[in-house]
């Protein structure tokens, strides 16, 4: 299966590829992104290049890198996942590399997401858990139009601790009444 490419006002997103390892690689060496996002897990360097390699052909889900049009570099990822065609859902989630965060990067490509997953699949739900630690992200997902369902308590380690999953999401009716002439 094709994988498409999502063309928006100033970022591309297109399918993760074999080449975008070194730059997946330098996101998942990063402590601060890794906490915010419930990444414990110590990847191998060969895992990430067969990760990336492997994306075009996996099914059920669209791993996007993030690119800034004109630009190919991979400035973090997008990932539609789960996407069950039956029940009409999918599970959403956003890792950008450092040197991009608080750009826009992240919600344009949301909205491109959104956009692909209501428009282009036809999903009715896309749904995402959040970190409580991470309250830019919260706060970005609510402004775009995912609603809070509910809490996973203590469902991912912050360090010695422990923090909530804020479970989220939005309808396909919530999508089109958020846009314009909606």
């Amino acid at each position: 299966m094709q994988k498409p490419t999502l063309q928006g006002e100033m970022i591309v997103l297109r399918p993760v590829r074999a080449d975008d390892a070194d730059a997946m690689w330098d996101m998942l060496d990063d402590a601060e992104g890794n906490r915010l996002t419930g990444t414990t897990r110590t990847f191998a360097r060969a895992e990430v290049d067969a990760w990336c390699a492997s994306r075009e052909a996996a099914q059920g889900r669209y791993d996007f890198a993030v690119t800034v049009d004109g630009d190919d570099e991979f400035r973090g990822e997008i990932v539609l996942s789960d996407v069950d065609e039956d029940v009409r859902c999918a599970s959403l989630r956003l890792s950008m590399r450092p040197l991009y965060r608080g750009r826009g990067y992240g919600t344009e490509a949301i909205e491109l997401v959104l956009e692909f997953a209501f428009e282009g699949l036809g999903l009715h739900r896309v749904e995402l858990e959040a970190l409580s630690i991470n309250t830019r992200a919260v706060s970005l997902y609510e402004n775009i139009g995912f609603r809070v369902e509910g809490r996973r308590r203590d469902a991912y380690r912050d360090g010695d601790g422990w923090c909530d999953a804020v479970v989220m999401s939005m309808l396909e009716d919530e999508y089109r009444a958020g846009r314009i002439g909606g």
